[in-house]
Protein backbone atom coordinates (compact mmCIF):
# COMPACT_ATOMS: atom_id res chain seq x y z
CA UNK A 1 0.00 0.00 0.00
CA UNK A 2 3.02 2.37 0.49
CA UNK A 3 4.56 2.46 -2.87
CA UNK A 4 1.15 2.48 -4.27
CA UNK A 5 0.51 5.97 -2.14
CA UNK A 6 3.43 7.29 -2.95
CA UNK A 7 3.23 7.05 -7.04
CA UNK A 8 -0.32 8.42 -6.74
CA UNK A 9 1.45 11.46 -4.40
CA UNK A 10 4.06 12.16 -6.82
CA UNK A 11 1.78 12.34 -10.05
CA UNK A 12 -0.52 15.61 -8.30
CA UNK A 13 0.05 18.87 -8.76
CA UNK A 14 2.44 21.12 -7.17
CA UNK A 15 -0.09 23.22 -5.61
CA UNK A 16 -1.72 20.34 -4.16
CA UNK A 17 1.49 19.04 -2.55
CA UNK A 18 2.06 22.25 -0.86
CA UNK A 19 1.17 23.29 2.67
CA UNK A 20 -1.44 26.23 2.67
CA UNK A 21 1.40 28.00 4.93
CA UNK A 22 3.45 28.16 1.94
CA UNK A 23 0.62 29.56 -0.55
CA UNK A 24 -0.53 32.09 1.82
CA UNK A 25 3.04 33.09 2.11
CA UNK A 26 3.90 33.41 -1.52
CA UNK A 27 0.51 35.52 -2.02
CA UNK A 28 1.79 37.33 0.84
CA UNK A 29 4.76 38.32 -0.35
CA UNK A 30 3.19 39.48 -3.73
CA UNK A 31 0.93 41.38 -2.52
CA UNK A 32 3.30 43.15 -0.34
CA UNK A 33 5.92 43.41 -3.26
CA UNK A 34 2.69 45.18 -5.27
CA UNK A 35 2.28 47.46 -2.18
CA UNK A 36 5.99 48.28 -1.90
CA UNK A 37 6.37 49.18 -5.84
CA UNK A 38 3.43 51.38 -6.01
CA UNK A 39 4.19 52.92 -2.27
CA UNK A 40 7.73 54.01 -4.10
CA UNK A 41 6.01 54.97 -7.33
CA UNK A 42 3.88 57.52 -5.31
CA UNK A 43 5.52 57.73 -2.13
CA UNK A 44 7.34 61.46 -3.25
CA UNK A 45 4.20 62.66 -4.48
CA UNK A 46 2.27 61.44 -1.45
CA UNK A 47 4.90 63.12 1.14
CA UNK A 48 4.68 66.66 -0.78
CA UNK A 49 0.55 66.25 -0.47
CA UNK A 50 0.60 65.22 3.19
CA UNK A 51 3.20 68.13 4.63
CA UNK A 52 1.84 70.35 2.57
CA UNK A 53 -1.87 69.54 3.69
CA UNK A 54 -3.24 68.69 0.07
CA UNK A 55 -5.45 66.06 1.62
CA UNK A 56 -4.28 63.45 -1.06
CA UNK A 57 -4.06 59.97 0.05
CA UNK A 58 -2.10 57.15 -1.35
CA UNK A 59 -5.19 55.55 -2.64
CA UNK A 60 -6.57 58.59 -4.60
CA UNK A 61 -2.99 58.53 -6.21
CA UNK A 62 -3.48 55.19 -7.05
CA UNK A 63 -6.42 55.94 -8.40
CA UNK A 64 -5.52 58.52 -10.28
CA UNK A 65 -2.59 55.88 -11.89
CA UNK A 66 -5.64 53.62 -13.09
CA UNK A 67 -7.62 56.30 -14.52
CA UNK A 68 -4.69 57.73 -16.30
CA UNK A 69 -4.52 60.81 -15.03
CA UNK A 70 -1.41 62.92 -14.49
CA UNK A 71 -1.08 62.45 -10.52
CA UNK A 72 1.99 64.72 -10.61
CA UNK A 73 -0.04 67.60 -12.21
CA UNK A 74 -2.89 67.55 -10.05
CA UNK A 75 -1.04 67.21 -6.66
CA UNK A 76 1.43 70.20 -7.63
CA UNK A 77 -2.17 72.11 -8.88
CA UNK A 78 -3.59 70.84 -6.04
CA UNK A 79 -0.85 72.42 -3.85
CA UNK A 80 -0.60 75.55 -4.90
CA UNK A 81 -4.25 76.02 -4.32
CA UNK A 82 -3.94 75.29 -1.13
CA UNK A 83 -0.98 77.45 -0.38
CA UNK A 84 -3.01 80.19 -2.04
CA UNK A 85 -6.10 79.21 0.52
CA UNK A 86 -7.76 78.24 -2.41
CA UNK A 87 -10.20 75.29 -1.81
CA UNK A 88 -11.02 73.23 -4.79
CA UNK A 89 -12.04 69.64 -4.55
CA UNK A 90 -9.47 66.88 -5.77
CA UNK A 91 -11.79 65.31 -7.72
CA UNK A 92 -12.62 68.39 -9.82
CA UNK A 93 -9.45 68.87 -11.05
CA UNK A 94 -8.99 64.76 -12.08
CA UNK A 95 -12.60 65.60 -13.90
CA UNK A 96 -11.06 68.91 -15.76
CA UNK A 97 -7.81 66.81 -16.49
CA UNK A 98 -9.80 63.97 -18.47
CA UNK A 99 -12.15 66.59 -20.18
CA UNK A 100 -8.57 67.83 -21.85
CA UNK A 101 -8.62 71.04 -19.99
CA UNK A 102 -5.39 72.78 -18.50
CA UNK A 103 -5.17 72.01 -14.69
CA UNK A 104 -2.04 74.26 -14.14
CA UNK A 105 -3.17 77.24 -15.64
CA UNK A 106 -5.94 77.25 -14.17
CA UNK A 107 -4.85 76.69 -11.07
CA UNK A 108 -2.45 79.45 -11.55
CA UNK A 109 -5.39 81.60 -13.33
CA UNK A 110 -7.62 81.14 -9.90
CA UNK A 111 -4.56 81.93 -7.82
CA UNK A 112 -3.72 85.25 -9.86
CA UNK A 113 -7.54 86.37 -9.91
CA UNK A 114 -7.29 86.02 -6.26
CA UNK A 115 -4.34 88.33 -5.38
CA UNK A 116 -5.88 91.18 -7.71
CA UNK A 117 -9.27 90.63 -6.24
CA UNK A 118 -10.55 89.35 -9.29
CA UNK A 119 -13.52 86.55 -8.34
CA UNK A 120 -13.32 83.82 -10.03
CA UNK A 121 -14.23 80.43 -9.21
CA UNK A 122 -13.17 76.73 -10.63
CA UNK A 123 -15.82 76.31 -12.35
CA UNK A 124 -15.83 79.60 -14.48
CA UNK A 125 -12.21 79.13 -14.88
CA UNK A 126 -12.45 75.69 -16.15
CA UNK A 127 -15.39 76.57 -18.65
CA UNK A 128 -13.23 79.33 -19.95
CA UNK A 129 -10.13 76.76 -20.33
CA UNK A 130 -12.40 74.60 -22.16
CA UNK A 131 -13.66 77.55 -24.70
CA UNK A 132 -10.12 77.27 -25.92
CA UNK A 133 -9.33 80.93 -24.01
CA UNK A 134 -6.09 81.46 -22.38
CA UNK A 135 -7.81 82.00 -19.08
CA UNK A 136 -4.78 82.86 -17.63
CA UNK A 137 -4.20 85.54 -20.30
CA UNK A 138 -7.69 86.63 -19.43
CA UNK A 139 -6.74 87.20 -15.90
CA UNK A 140 -3.20 89.14 -16.79
CA UNK A 141 -5.67 91.34 -18.86
CA UNK A 142 -8.12 92.13 -16.52
CA UNK A 143 -5.61 93.27 -13.92
CA UNK A 144 -2.96 94.78 -16.59
CA UNK A 145 -5.64 96.52 -19.09
CA UNK A 146 -5.20 96.32 -22.69
CA UNK A 147 -4.32 98.34 -25.62
CA UNK A 148 -5.65 97.91 -29.16
CA UNK A 149 -4.59 99.65 -31.89
CA UNK A 150 -7.34 100.68 -34.70
CA UNK A 151 -6.69 99.48 -37.25
CA UNK A 152 -5.14 96.55 -37.03
CA UNK A 153 -1.38 97.23 -38.12
CA UNK A 154 -1.17 93.32 -38.62
CA UNK A 155 -3.00 94.17 -41.33
CA UNK A 156 -1.39 96.56 -43.37
CA UNK A 157 -3.67 99.14 -43.18
CA UNK A 158 -2.40 102.10 -40.57
CA UNK A 159 -5.16 104.69 -40.37
CA UNK A 160 -8.87 104.69 -41.01
CA UNK A 161 -10.15 106.97 -43.83
CA UNK A 162 -13.52 109.01 -43.58
CA UNK A 163 -14.81 111.93 -45.59
CA UNK A 164 -16.48 114.85 -43.86
CA UNK A 165 -19.29 116.78 -45.48
CA UNK A 166 -17.11 119.43 -47.50
CA UNK A 167 -15.84 116.34 -49.20
CA UNK A 168 -11.96 116.02 -47.27
CA UNK A 169 -10.57 113.08 -46.31
CA UNK A 170 -9.18 112.28 -42.74
CA UNK A 171 -7.27 109.69 -41.66
CA UNK A 172 -7.14 108.78 -38.14
CA UNK A 173 -5.70 106.30 -36.00
CA UNK A 174 -6.58 105.42 -32.29
CA UNK A 175 -5.53 103.16 -29.47
CA UNK A 176 -8.50 101.33 -27.91
CA UNK A 177 -7.83 100.38 -23.89
CA UNK A 178 -9.83 97.12 -22.93
CA UNK A 179 -10.09 95.00 -20.11
CA UNK A 180 -11.35 91.37 -20.11
CA UNK A 181 -14.99 90.45 -19.16
CA UNK A 182 -14.76 87.34 -17.51
CA UNK A 183 -18.14 86.90 -17.41
CA UNK A 184 -18.76 87.27 -20.81
CA UNK A 185 -15.34 85.66 -21.96
CA UNK A 186 -16.95 82.38 -23.29
CA UNK A 187 -19.40 83.43 -26.05
CA UNK A 188 -18.09 86.94 -26.39
CA UNK A 189 -16.87 88.79 -29.42
CA UNK A 190 -13.38 89.01 -29.48
CA UNK A 191 -10.41 91.95 -30.34
CA UNK A 192 -11.16 91.64 -34.43
CA UNK A 193 -15.09 93.02 -33.55
CA UNK A 194 -13.80 95.69 -31.06
CA UNK A 195 -11.94 96.80 -33.81
CA UNK A 196 -14.33 96.85 -36.15
CA UNK A 197 -16.99 98.53 -34.37
CA UNK A 198 -14.26 101.69 -33.50
CA UNK A 199 -13.44 101.87 -37.24
CA UNK A 200 -16.85 102.39 -37.87
CA UNK A 201 -17.51 104.78 -34.69
CA UNK A 202 -14.51 107.00 -36.20
CA UNK A 203 -16.28 106.82 -40.16
CA UNK A 204 -19.41 107.75 -38.92
CA UNK A 205 -18.09 110.65 -36.41
CA UNK A 206 -16.08 111.81 -39.47
CA UNK A 207 -18.74 111.72 -41.96
CA UNK A 208 -21.41 113.53 -39.76
CA UNK A 209 -18.61 116.32 -39.17
CA UNK A 210 -19.47 119.87 -41.24
CA UNK A 211 -15.61 120.52 -42.55
CA UNK A 212 -12.08 118.88 -41.65
CA UNK A 213 -11.64 121.70 -39.27
CA UNK A 214 -13.99 120.50 -36.94
CA UNK A 215 -12.35 117.35 -36.69
CA UNK A 216 -8.71 118.87 -36.95
CA UNK A 217 -9.83 121.10 -33.80
CA UNK A 218 -10.87 118.90 -31.52
CA UNK A 219 -9.92 115.33 -32.19
CA UNK A 220 -11.62 114.18 -28.76
CA UNK A 221 -14.69 115.04 -30.37
CA UNK A 222 -13.94 111.47 -31.95
CA UNK A 223 -13.11 109.08 -28.98
CA UNK A 224 -16.18 111.09 -27.22
CA UNK A 225 -18.83 110.10 -29.08
CA UNK A 226 -17.48 106.56 -29.99
CA UNK A 227 -17.31 105.95 -26.56
CA UNK A 228 -21.03 106.84 -25.75
CA UNK A 229 -22.13 104.07 -28.48
CA UNK A 230 -21.45 101.36 -25.98
CA UNK A 231 -19.43 99.41 -28.68
CA UNK A 232 -18.19 96.50 -26.04
CA UNK A 233 -21.76 94.93 -25.81
CA UNK A 234 -21.56 91.28 -26.46
CA UNK A 235 -17.82 91.43 -26.59
CA UNK A 236 -15.58 89.63 -23.94
CA UNK A 237 -13.58 92.96 -23.16
CA UNK A 238 -14.86 96.12 -21.39
CA UNK A 239 -13.10 99.46 -23.54
CA UNK A 240 -11.94 101.66 -20.64
CA UNK A 241 -10.56 104.62 -22.70
CA UNK A 242 -10.83 105.49 -26.85
CA UNK A 243 -7.79 107.64 -27.64
CA UNK A 244 -6.95 109.47 -31.35
CA UNK A 245 -3.43 109.07 -31.79
CA UNK A 246 -3.38 110.61 -34.60
CA UNK A 247 -5.03 112.73 -37.08
CA UNK A 248 -4.04 113.85 -40.59
CA UNK A 249 -5.64 115.53 -43.76
CA UNK A 250 -6.12 113.05 -47.05
CA UNK A 251 -7.22 113.49 -50.30
CA UNK A 252 -9.73 116.48 -51.42
CA UNK A 253 -12.16 113.81 -52.40
CA UNK A 254 -15.20 115.99 -52.95
CA UNK A 255 -13.16 117.82 -55.55
CA UNK A 256 -12.27 114.31 -57.41
CA UNK A 257 -15.83 113.54 -57.52
CA UNK A 258 -16.75 116.61 -59.41
CA UNK A 259 -14.06 115.86 -61.85
CA UNK A 260 -14.89 112.56 -62.40
CA UNK A 261 -18.40 113.62 -62.90
CA UNK A 262 -17.51 116.56 -65.19
CA UNK A 263 -15.27 114.28 -67.04
CA UNK A 264 -18.39 111.73 -67.09
CA UNK A 265 -20.86 114.83 -68.43
CA UNK A 266 -18.17 115.51 -71.13
CA UNK A 267 -18.21 112.27 -72.08
CA UNK A 268 -22.09 111.92 -72.46
CA UNK A 269 -22.17 115.03 -74.15
CA UNK A 270 -19.55 114.02 -77.11
CA UNK A 271 -21.29 110.73 -77.56
CA UNK A 272 -24.85 112.70 -78.16
CA UNK A 273 -22.62 114.63 -80.60
CA UNK A 274 -21.52 112.04 -82.10
CA UNK A 275 -24.52 110.38 -82.68
CA UNK A 276 -25.92 113.89 -84.22
CA UNK A 277 -23.48 114.16 -87.00
CA UNK A 278 -23.65 110.78 -87.43
CA UNK A 279 -27.47 111.36 -88.27
CA UNK A 280 -26.13 114.37 -90.41
CA UNK A 281 -24.01 112.40 -92.06
CA UNK A 282 -26.82 109.73 -92.89
CA UNK A 283 -29.47 111.89 -94.07
CA UNK A 284 -27.07 113.84 -96.90
CA UNK A 285 -26.13 110.82 -97.70
CA UNK A 286 -29.95 109.91 -97.95
CA UNK A 287 -30.24 113.04 -100.09
CA UNK A 288 -27.54 112.71 -102.65
CA UNK A 289 -28.63 109.41 -103.12
CA UNK A 290 -32.26 111.38 -103.93
CA UNK A 291 -30.74 113.50 -105.88
CA UNK A 292 -28.68 110.98 -108.13
CA UNK A 293 -32.25 109.27 -108.04
CA UNK A 294 -34.13 112.19 -109.44
CA UNK A 295 -31.27 112.74 -112.19
CA UNK A 296 -31.72 109.40 -113.78
CA UNK A 297 -35.82 109.83 -113.70
CA UNK A 298 -35.08 112.99 -115.53
CA UNK A 299 -32.15 111.38 -117.76
CA UNK A 300 -34.91 108.62 -118.46
CA UNK A 301 -37.41 111.49 -119.07
CA UNK A 302 -35.64 112.86 -121.87
CA UNK A 303 -34.71 109.61 -123.33
CA UNK A 304 -38.71 109.40 -124.15
CA UNK A 305 -38.38 112.68 -125.84
CA UNK A 306 -36.89 111.51 -129.15
CA UNK A 307 -39.02 108.84 -129.15
CA UNK A 308 -42.28 110.77 -128.94
CA UNK A 309 -41.07 113.30 -131.93
CA UNK A 310 -40.43 109.55 -134.13
CA UNK A 311 -43.96 108.34 -133.63
CA UNK A 312 -45.46 111.48 -134.16
CA UNK A 313 -43.35 112.17 -137.48
CA UNK A 314 -44.61 108.30 -138.29
CA UNK A 315 -48.40 109.23 -137.80
CA UNK A 316 -48.02 112.46 -139.45
CA UNK A 317 -48.60 114.76 -136.45
CA UNK A 318 -45.53 116.67 -136.79
CA UNK A 319 -43.59 117.66 -140.05
CA UNK A 320 -40.37 117.92 -141.38
CA UNK A 321 -39.95 121.15 -141.45
CA UNK A 322 -41.46 121.57 -137.91
CA UNK A 323 -38.96 119.25 -136.46
CA UNK A 324 -36.22 121.52 -138.23
CA UNK A 325 -37.01 124.21 -136.99
CA UNK A 326 -37.12 123.00 -133.42
CA UNK A 327 -33.41 122.33 -134.58
CA UNK A 328 -32.63 125.31 -135.05
CA UNK A 329 -34.90 126.98 -132.28
CA UNK A 330 -32.30 124.62 -129.59
CA UNK A 331 -28.95 125.25 -131.80
CA UNK A 332 -30.04 128.99 -131.53
CA UNK A 333 -30.94 128.86 -127.88
CA UNK A 334 -27.59 126.80 -127.16
CA UNK A 335 -25.22 129.55 -128.93
CA UNK A 336 -27.19 132.69 -126.63
CA UNK A 337 -26.30 130.54 -123.66
CA UNK A 338 -22.81 129.99 -124.72
CA UNK A 339 -22.33 133.86 -126.12
CA UNK A 340 -23.66 134.74 -122.79
CA UNK A 341 -21.68 132.82 -120.46
CA UNK A 342 -18.40 134.07 -122.31
CA UNK A 343 -19.39 137.79 -121.78
CA UNK A 344 -20.63 137.16 -118.17
CA UNK A 345 -16.79 135.63 -117.86
CA UNK A 346 -15.33 138.30 -119.45
CA UNK A 347 -17.77 141.10 -117.39
CA UNK A 348 -16.55 139.59 -114.22
CA UNK A 349 -12.94 139.45 -114.96
CA UNK A 350 -10.90 141.74 -112.68
CA UNK A 351 -9.14 144.97 -114.15
CA UNK A 352 -11.67 145.75 -116.69
CA UNK A 353 -13.82 148.45 -117.25
CA UNK A 354 -18.21 147.78 -117.41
Amino acid sequence: MTPFLTGTAAHLPLAQSLPWETILLVVGLLVVLLFLIIFLKFFKLWVQAYFSNASISLFELVGMWLRKVNATVIVQSKIALVQASIPVPTKDLEAHFLAGGNVTAVARAMIAADRAGIPLDFATGAGIDLAGRDVLDAIQTSVNPKVIDCPDPRKDKREVAAVAKDGIQVLARARVTVRTNLKQLVGGATEETIIARVGEGIVSTIGSSETHKEVLENPDMISKTVLAKALDAGTAFSILSIDIADVDIGSNIGARLQADQAEADKRVAQAKAEERRALAVAREQEMQAEVVENRAKVVLAEAEVPKAMAQALREGRLGVMDYFNLKNIEADTSMRESLGGEDRSTDDAPGTDA
